[in-house]
């Protein structure tokens, strides 16, 4: 059998109705592809073998022999999904402790795809069909459930799913494939809740009854390789969840501060930055952190360079920092958004002539300046670096930035239309463009020997 890592979701705010879609729960456990063959291994997004510490899915050898499935083990405690519980059951190490609590606090996987039958890999094939194929190979049991799913009533589903204490639904376009590594636009999370993935990089000494303990956690996210300070968290805890990860981050402790930029009005504690938690939150403040911030838990199967800054949307935070609005006429951002795939390549005529490419996506401009200009011909190869995400209003700026400002000089379209996305990931980005200079194939990929922040940028072949 072969080794998959997961499909990824991108988050998208609001629930939305298609025929194209189906919706599912989204359930707040420890993803877990599953390999059923002469012998069982069930392993999480960071390759940790989960069957010793959950032995009760020893029974899917009878019902799913020959498949790879992919799903989530969840703990269901008082009608609810309890992450911290499950957690505590997947750090026990003691045969002893984990049968105990298999029998106290026994684990669901609720499994909503598959990605081999009988050896063969199906993973090509359209979701709608490996739904079909997952009811024929799969038998529910009394720890292994099939996920179910609606069509087309999302935004109906998702008010139904908050109504039963769901944190949200997954949207799954009916004719994609399953993309192994990939966060996908074909699979999309809508929660009520905004949530993101941080690094811990230190807490603050408690007080009172936490004087054992810590008041609150630092927490960063990384702006590719640097760590940016997020905020802190203080509330969501336990005390007995409190006196647990006191011990593993003093086992991480250093003397050297570890992240910049944190209001130290009280004594911090640096850790090495190994835990990585689930936060929730309403939404940032101006300068960039999480507003009223939630505990809801450790996330083992996750790496803390996974951690990125375009979870929340921090990049915006840097396009206003650069720039006083009562001086320059470019665009404020309104927080609008729209599934529009536009782009716009802008003749900027600053201290140097440049090109900016900017490609819609998620709600903003991504955007590279292009010092040569857009290739036009084949085999044309031209730097293009990475700058800070802009808003969409700027799609249609054009104007004079003053002198003194961030960027001063005349900004005019030189091209613009829709694009087609054909792969996006953290290296390479490919696209067909409709424009009305640029039109077809043209890549992006990361130049590594260049720096973090330079792409090479070039016209395709069809």
């Amino acid at each position: 059998m072969t080794s998959y890592k997961p499909m990824l979701a991108q988050s998208v705010e609001e629930p939305f109705t298609s025929l194209d879609w189906i919706f599912e729960v989204k359930w707040d456990g420890i993803r877990a592809i599953s390999y059923i063959g002469k012998d069982l291994s069930i392993k999480s997004r960071n390759q940790k073998e989960l069957i010793s510490n959950f032995p009760e899915m020893e029974e899917l050898r009878e019902l799913a022999s020959g498949t790879v499935l992919d799903g989530e083990i969840i703990v269901m405690r008082d009608g609810q999904t309890d992450f911290q519980t499950l957690i505590e059951r997947n750090q026990k190490t003691s045969a002893r402790d984990i049968e105990y609590m298999a029998k106290k606090y026994p684990s669901t996987y609720v499994v909503f795809d598959i990605l081999e039958k009988n050896g063969k890999p199906v993973i090509t094939e359209s979701l709608v069909e490996r739904k079909r194929l997952l009811k024929e190979s799969v038998q529910e049991g009394k720890y292994v459930v099939l996920s179910l799913f609606v069509e087309e009533t999302g935004k109906a589903y998702f008010q139904a799913a908050l109504e039963k204490g769901v944190e949200g639904i997954m949207a799954k376009k009916k004719e994609s494939p399953y993309e192994p590594g990939k966060r996908s636009e074909n699979w999309l999370k809508i929660k009520k809740i905004k949530t993101c993935d941080c690094v811990i990089f230190g807490y603050t000494r408690g007080e009172r009854s936490r004087k054992n303990t810590f008041g609150s956690l630092i927490l960063g996210l990384y702006d590719y390789s640097e760590p940016v300070f997020i905020g802190k968290v203080g509330t969501g805890f336990t005390l007995h969840y409190m006196e647990d990860l006191i011990h593993k981050l003093d086992e991480l402790q250093v003397e050297e501060k570890t992240l910049q930029g944190v209001d130290e009005d009280r004594e911090v504690v640096w850790v090495q930055p190994h835990l990585v938690c689930e936060v929730g939150y309403q939404t940032l403040t101006k300068d960039g952190r999480l507003r009223i911030p939630v505990f809801k838990g450790l996330k083992e199967d996750k790496q803390p360079r996974e951690c990125n800054i375009n979870q929340i949307g921090l990049p915006l935070i840097e396009y206003s920092a650069k720039r006083d609005f009562s001086k320059t006429p470019e665009p404020v951002a309104s927080g609008n958004e729209t599934t529009a795939k536009s782009f716009v390549i802008h003749e900027h005529h600053a201290r140097r002539l440049h090109y900016d490419l900017r490609l819609e996506k998620n709600g903003v401009l991504k955007s590279w300046a292009v010092p040569k200009g857009p290739p036009v011909s084949l085999g044309e190869k031209h730097l293009a670096v990475h700058v800070e995400d802009h808003p969409l209003e700027y799609g249609t700026f054009e104007g004079t930035i003053p002198e003194g400002q961030y960027g001063a000089g005349t900004v005019k379209i030189w091209d613009r239309g829709m694009y087609e996305p054909l792969v996006w990931d953290d290296n390479k980005i490919e696209i067909l463009m409709k424009g009305e200079k640029l039109e077809g194939r043209y890549v992006l990929v990361r130049f590594k020997k260049g720096g973090e922040n330079n792409w090479l940028f070039f016209k395709a072949g069809d």
